[in-house]
Formats: structure tokens, sequence, C-alpha cells
């Protein structure tokens, strides 16, 4: 194979990599080294801000084929057709650790699919446990300062800090459901292609008629869910601590594909206040009995990313992302997320991060947004840049869709909790639902964790898990000899 030339980035040969330009053989380096001061000034700036959460991950590039025609309850059109494949790009990660962070270590898993769709980029961005610590956004900020290092010392909760986060966890009493996921097994894994992913929110799909329905998203693997226990996670943390990362490239490299089946359950707006909690609420799992899985395709992951920082790093995911068909619900959580995930890639990767090719959609892009960093002024030209306008032949205009899911709203402007809070039942549903094994290691996983907590902490904490089942507090109290 021919060998390429090294250039700058301007495209000029560079005729000596090894060696920066001095005046004589030693003497200073001079600031007309124009290739070693390019490198030096891009190697500067090599790293982007990391993700507040979900700094670490991995990527994978492949499709989604819808099963059958999903026309009954959503337009969106690449649930129309089960000859079609829609080219999708999938990032896993952990949530609260930083990019250098174990894989195999106690957090919840983010889930996140960006769909290339012939309506523009669709994003179904999820964890890998059903439901959330918090039912609000405006409590997120707050939560995640408790998870992350301490302030003052900089030690992160997987060390010794777990005052903070059980501190928050036992003054929110919606996170109990959570804490039963997270601190079984499920909490600890080993392998993305074996673990299940859940939208957590709920959203709407809406039909070509106006009608509206309620949708939860389940992705669940082909190959299995496999969790591990805390003393293999800790082990792997040291030993291998990019195993899951690794897992997942070496077997899409190998000539293998990792497959998920998408399921949703559907609800109907009238049953929205039927039940004993609230459906929108994101620490609450709707019952399977009353509201079934329903089998809508399957997605293949078969290609790894060429470039890990252009394709994982930079891909951005938002679930404001939605196309014609599919809508954000009223769920509070939900609501804050809608700005918050664009708005922190517009910090990391400026105003323009739709315009890098991973996030680029498919599809033409027209509207009157201009300059900002990073514009690259693809298909932009002319003097018009609003709308409306004549001078270009009205062009780019409305779409004319006004077909938006007729959902309920209830009075007017509050800001107080939901009504049906609930908090602790399906905690406690849970609980009873685990194996014996499963209600060990539960109950072990908490007690280890919150055994570094202060007593007081402790306390409210077995009262809150007591709430939810009284023989798990009362185990907790007793592995903790309170």
């Amino acid at each position: 194979m021919k060998k390429k030339t090294l250039t700058t980035n301007q495209g000029v040969p560079v005729t000596d990599n090894q060696n920066s330009l001095t005046a004589g053989q030693r003497g200073p380096v001079l600031l007309q080294d124009i290739p070693l001061i390019e490198k030096l000034a891009h190697f500067d700036r090599e790293r982007i801000p990391e993700r507040v959460v979900h700094a670490k991950g991995a990527g994978a590039h492949g499709y989604f084929r819808v099963y059958k025609n999903m026309a009954l309850y959503t337009k969106a059109k690449f649930l129309q057709d089960p000859e079609k494949k829609t080219l999708v790009l999938v990032r896993f990660s952990t949530v609260v650790g930083a990019r250098g962070s174990a894989d195999s270590v106690r957090d919840p898993r983010g889930f996140a699919v960006k769909f290339y769709t012939e309506d523009g980029n669709y994003d179904l961005v999820g964890n890998n446990l059903p439901v959330f610590f918090i039912r609000d956004a405006i409590k997120f900020p707050d939560m995640v300062h408790s998870f992350k290092p301490a302030p003052d010392t900089n030690i992160p909760v997987s060390s010794s800090a777990n005052n903070r986060f059980w501190d928050f966890i036992s003054l929110s009493p919606e996170s109990t459901h959570m804490i039963t996921w997270l601190f079984s097994d499920r909490g600890t894994v080993k392998s993305f292609r074996k673990m299940e992913g859940f939208g957590v929110n709920t959203y709407i799909w809406v039909n070509d008629k106006g009608k509206g329905v309620y949708v939860k998203y389940h992705w669940k693997p082909a190959a299995g869910i496999e969790t591990i226990d805390r003393h293999e996670s800790t082990r792997l943390a040291g030993e291998d601590p990019d195993i899951a990362t690794r897992d997942l490239y070496d077997w899409i490299a190998s000539g293998k594909t990792v497959e998920y089946e998408l399921n949703v359950q559907l609800m109907e707006f009238e049953d929205e206040f039927k039940l004993d909690f609230d459906p929108l609420d994101a620490t609450k799992t709707w019952p399977e009995d009353k509201y079934p899985l329903m089998k809508v395709g399957k997605m293949v992951l078969d290609k790894n990313p060429e470039n890990y920082f252009a394709e994982v790093e930079q891909a951005a995911f938002c679930p404001a992302s939605v196309v014609p068909g599919i809508e954000p619900s009223a769920d509070k959580l939900l609501q804050g997320r809608l700005f918050s995930y664009a708005d922190t890639q517009r910090h990391r990767l400026g105003p323009n991060y739709l315009q890098i090719p991973v996030n680029r959609p498919i599809v033409d892009v027209n509207n009157n947004q201009r300059d900002g960093f990073m514009q690259t002024g693809t298909g932009f030209s002319g003097t018009v840049n609003y709308e409306p306008n004549t001078l270009g032949g009205g062009s780019p205009c409305q779409s004319g869709d006004l077909t938006f899911g007729d959902r309920p709203f209830v009075g007017g402007e509050v800001r107080q909790k939901i009504a049906l809070t609930n908090d602790f039942q399906q905690a406690g549903e849970h609980y009873h639902s685990l194996s014996k094994k499963d209600q060990d290691h539960l109950v072990d996983n908490i007690v280890d964790s919150l055994g570094h907590a202060k007593t007081d902490i402790q306390k409210r904490m077995v009262k809150n898990l007591t709430n939810a089942d009284a023989e798990l507090g009362k185990r907790v109290a007793q592995g903790l000899k309170i």
C-alpha cells in the first residue's frame, strides 16, 4: 500500500516530524517552526469537558427494524415498515464515575440510542434500571452533587464518602424503590451485551389521527441478563476496569452481533388517574399484568467505532430529540431533561454540535440558525436568514403538521409535589419479587455501603426501608447493629 505523506492541518507536507527547528544545532527553538507550534497548540486542546454524568462510555453502530406496522399507535415513520432498516448509534455508559472509572462498579448504566430516521434524529435516552432516584428535575443537580466526590476532600462515594450519598437518599423517600434495584446485583455488571435497557421516563405516541397514548420503553438483550456480586465487582475494578468496554468491542470485532428486542408498555390517557401512584413518576414502574409488554422490533449492533473521540465521546443525546409521532409527556423529570441534555452538549461541543458527523441527521437541515462556534456553513447560502420571507421564495417554510396528542392537563400553574407519591409500595414489592439469594445480596450490599454513614443517617434510611417492607428494614437494621 502506498504510504501517505504527513501534512499539517493546512495540507502542507511536513519535512521532519522528529526534530524541532532551532537557531543552530544547540540554539533555542524557533517560533517559526510551524508544524511544531500547530502540534503543540492542537495537543493542548484535545480534551473537551467531560460529561457531568455518563462520562465513561462505549459505543457501537447498527440498525433497527420494526416487527410490524405500528401506525395504530404512532405515525413515527421508522416504526411503520418491517422491511426498512433504520441506522442507529448506541452509547452505553456508567452514570456517576469519571472517564477513568471502572466499568463494573455499582452504578446505573446509561443505554442511549440514536435513530437516524427519515424524519430527523430520534434519541431514546435511558438506563439499565427501570426507575430513577428522583421524580422532579429540580432535584437533579443536588442529587448529582451528593453522588460525586466531596467538594472538600474530592473523595468519591465509592471510597468512603457514603455519608453524602445516604444523607441525600434517606431524605428523598422516592429513592427507596431505586435503592432496591441499584443495590441488588442489577447494579453491578461486566457486560453491556447482557443488561436490559429502559426509557425510564414516560413518553407519548401519537398516530396520524391525533390520538395519543402513553408509552414506556424496554430493551431486552438477546444474550440474556448477567450480573455480578459486589465482591467480583470490586475485584474486576482493580484487575480489569474496562471489562464491559472491551467485551463489547471484542465481540463485535470478532464478527458477532449484539441484539436487543424493543418492547413497549402502552397506557390510555384515561388510565392516568386510576392508579394508586402517578404513572408519569420516574420512580415507579407500570404493572405488567395491567400494561403488558408489546414487542416492537429488534436492534442489531454490528460495527465498532473507527474513532472513539469522534463517534462516541462527541456523540450527543437528548430526550428532546423526538420525531413526529413521538412526544414528551408531563413527566416532571423528563421535562427538565428536555433542556439540560442539549444544553450540556452546547457547553461541551459548541452550539453547532449537531453538525458533527456522528450527530448530524441523514436528512437535510433547513433553518435560519446561523454562525456560532464551529459553524461549517454546510447548506447555508443566500441573503435570507429569517422566516417568513419572499426574497427566498418563502423557503424554508413551516411543515403544517399540527397533529399532536390530545393529552390531559389538570389545573393551573402550581409548584408542588405530585398527589400520588406512594413511595414505598413498589420498593417492598420489588424486594419480595427477588429470590432468597438476591434478597440476601441486596441486604448485604446496603449494609456494606450504609455502614459507612453516620448513625442518624443509617436510622433515617432504615425507617424508609421499613416503610417499604418490615422484613427488609429489620434485616438492614440488624446488619448495622442499630
